[in-house]
């Protein structure tokens, strides 16, 4: 039987859809409200770790979850020295002939990994949703500059789009994946932590206050809590 998924295990997928419709349809010339986006999915992010999978985690007996938040987040670190930033929405690497295939399947490994507890935590869903519209947008900028076919782009953009719901399904129908579940989960947490700091800490670089910056960040953060 060919395994079936719901409607909000796809909604990472419509996620990563809408940013590139976004990056397709505006091709935005200025930082300024990618930077905003980011702000509200980093804030979201960090807000989703904290109120749910946190006590999630930290409420199972005789699990110390410590080490595998650690480790997740160690390990996200190198990701992202492999995909030069794009998980928090930036990438120093300028056009080239052909697909950068080490920053691209970097990018579908994290986009996995952060999918495979979604089954059984519907707050990380609506998280992902948020998350995968900044990442769509700069991954769509980047690979539509390349000078591939289009076939060759679109297919991999689809490609990103599908793996989180692969994770998804993947976690649902192995048995011993399943079994998993609160280290999983416990190593997604520390890959959403690093993620979301840096999101947060990069958009207050020079330090000026800025009222939008901060209404969007609490925003984040309020609806995160109410999910």
């Amino acid at each position: 039987m060919v395994p079936m998924l719901s409607f909000t295990s796809l909604l990472p997928f419509l996620g990563a859809l809408l940013g590139m419709g976004i990056a397709y349809k505006v091709k935005p010339k200025s930082p300024a409200g990618l930077k905003l986006i980011l702000s509200f999915s980093g804030a979201f992010l960090l807000g989703i770790s904290i109120f749910h999978l946190l006590p999630s985690v930290f409420g199972v007996l005789d699990f110390k979850p410590g080490i595998w938040i650690v480790t997740g987040l160690v390990f996200q670190i190198v990701l992202e020295y492999l995909s030069q930033g794009a998980e928090h929405g930036h990438t120093h690497s300028k056009p080239q002939g052909s697909l950068p295939w080490v920053l691209f399947l970097s990018l579908c490994l994290h986009a996995f990994i952060e999918g495979l507890p979604m089954g059984s935590e519907n707050a990380l869903v609506w998280g992902i949703f948020i998350h995968k519209v900044p990442i769509a947008m700069v991954l769509f900028l980047m690979i539509w500059e390349l000078r591939s076919s289009v076939w060759i782009k679109l297919g991999s953009l689809f490609f990103f789009a599908l793996m989180s719901p692969l994770g998804s399904i993947l976690y649902t129908q192995f048995a011993f994946i399943n079994s998993l579940k609160t280290a999983i989960t416990a190593f997604v947490i520390g890959m959403l932590l690093h993620i979301s700091t840096t999101i947060l800490f990069e958009s207050n670089q020079g330090h000026a206050f800025n009222i939008r910056k901060l209404v969007i960040i609490l925003l984040g953060f309020g609806i995160s809590y109410l999910l």
